[in-house]
């Protein structure tokens, strides 16, 4: 028996057979009569047959266009002997996972990529690192980060990228296009991964839990930054200083500490900051928003950890508790500066005159009163501070503002502190107590200043005649006397 080739175009759905035994033409099942059949002998004109079918192939995928279907699609339905073939059919299905997820692919190759997942194989391996992935290209990708190649450079700001997507998503910072949207809030995103975890917030799912504590996170991502907590894992040292991080992207930015580097520049005053969220949080500052307020006094903050912190004062939660001397605080950043009291460590010096502080805001702080700098200044009197919150205290001179009230006598004050030292004369109490002859204060600083009688110290000093003072506020008083053109008398 002689092979032969046929070829037949049904008048409705399309289907090729391919070398069927003999000379017989088959009809399928629900499909009309063919309207004409091509058969060539395989030793008679073959060619002639093979114009004939590819202009039915070409024809057969004209028919496919229309239908939406891709080129690979396409490619894989117009074989002969096979058939048409539905094109939404997912013919292979993860036995694994079939029970739980039914996930099914188009493509055997996707499957036994997909399968790589249950059965834990990472066949390609760093040679560098020793790091493995579950496919090549992961690895090919990886390996840029060894030899530092960057081949994908921004037109605009001029910064480079491993992959060719990493850049077309970086490009939409510099467009501004924002063409996913929420259509729960109307809130629009670069990236449609950044829609997709978005979206969880207003279902509320957290499908990814942590074994060890049962912790939910939105994304898988937070959930692997969380599981280091219970590991103590930080293997991303810096070279500089042998700090560690969980998170690579934690070094990076407290390198810049080292580098001096603040790449976030303020468009409205020009000051720098090392992390973007500090420049977006610092510009509220020139457009005035306070978003966040809070239900139970009306005020409002700029940030909304600010309010979170300020609704303590409603509830008078103060979880964190220093076990040396049982203080409470209601922020664990507070207890940490606080614990520093007892241990005596004060690890943040000036190189200037030598003194040393807990915390490296308040070494900074300090420093001003050697450059003399005095970023805040008030509006209404031109007058400057260097510390933004004497600025606010200072501003409520000319607002006439006293928010805080005792409740005893009425009175009002600018200051929560004052009231609270105010409230002492009510109680009578004087928790400040002199170890040296037992007499007791209101205030600390009522304290400190008796205390110069016992040591005798009078650190205050005129710059004119050199006369000593145990206070500030004597010595300003003395001063006068060389303004009015008065002798000094030592």
């Amino acid at each position: 028996m002689t092979s032969v080739w046929i070829v037949s175009l049904p008048a409705g759905n399309k289907t090729v057979s391919e070398k069927k035994e003999g000379n017989q033409q088959q009809e399928v099942p629900g499909h009309g009569k063919p309207q004409e059949t091509f058969v060539g002998r395989a030793a008679g004109n073959f060619s002639q047959w093979l114009e004939q079918g590819t202009a039915w192939g070409n024809w057969q995928r004209s028919e496919m266009l229309l239908r939406n279907y891709s080129r690979e699609q396409m490619d894989e339905f117009i074989i002969c002997g096979e058939g048409y073939r539905d094109p939404t059919a997912r013919p292979h299905k993860c036995l694994d996972c079939g029970k739980n997820c039914g996930k099914s692919f188009i493509q055997r190759s996707d499957l036994v990529k997909h399968q790589a997942i249950h059965t834990g194989q990472r066949p390609h391996k760093c040679l560098d690192c020793g790091k493995s992935f579950i496919r090549r290209s992961n690895l090919v990708k990886h390996q840029a980060i060894h030899t530092g190649e960057r081949p994908y450079k921004c037109l605009d700001c001029g910064k480079s990228f491993i992959q060719r997507s990493n850049l077309v998503k970086h490009q939409a910072i510099h467009t501004g296009e924002r063409s996913h949207k929420c259509l729960d809030c109307g809130k629009s995103f670069v990236w449609k991964s950044g829609l997709a975890n978005h979206q969880a917030i207003h279902t509320g799912e957290r499908s990814h839990k942590c074994l060890d504590c049962g912790k939910s996170f939105i994304q898988r991502s937070y959930l692997l930054k969380h599981q280091a907590v219970h590991t103590g894992e930080r293997p991303h040292k810096c070279l500089d200083c042998g700090k560690s991080f969980i998170q690579r992207s934690n070094l990076i930015t407290h390198q810049k500490i080292h580098t001096g580097e603040r790449s976030h520049k303020c468009l409205d005053c020009g000051k720098n900051f090392i992390w973007k969220s500090a420049l977006v949080k610092h510009q509220a500052v020139h457009t005035g928003e306070r978003s966040h307020k809070c239900l139970d006094c009306e005020k409002s903050f700029i940030h909304r950890s600010d309010l979170v912190k300020h609704q303590a004062i409603h509830t008078g939660e103060r979880p964190h508790t220093c076990l040396d001397c049982r203080k409470s605080f209601i922020q664990g950043s507070d207890l940490v500066k606080h614990q520093a009291i007892h241990t005596g460590e004060r690890p943040h010096r000036c190189l200037d005159c030598g003194k040393s502080f807990t915390q490296r805001s308040h070494l900074k702080t300090h420093q001003r009163i050697h450059t003399g700098e005095r970023p805040h200044k008030c509006l209404d009197c031109g007058k400057s501070f260097i510390q933004r919150s004497d600025l606010v205290k200072h501003q409520i001179i000319h607002t006439g503002e006293r928010p805080h009230k005792c409740l005893d006598c009425g009175r009002s004050f600018i200051r929560r502190s004052t009231l609270l030292n105010h409230q002492a004369i009510h109680t009578g109490e004087r928790p400040h107590k002199c170890l040296d002859c037992g007499k007791s204060f209101i205030r600390q600083s009522a304290l400190v200043r008796h205390k110069v009688i016992h040591t005798g110290e009078r650190p205050h000093q005129c710059s004119d005649c050199g006369k000593r003072f145990m206070q500030s506020s004597t010595l300003v008083k003395h001063q006068a006397i060389h303004t009015r053109g008065r002798p000094c008398h030592k």
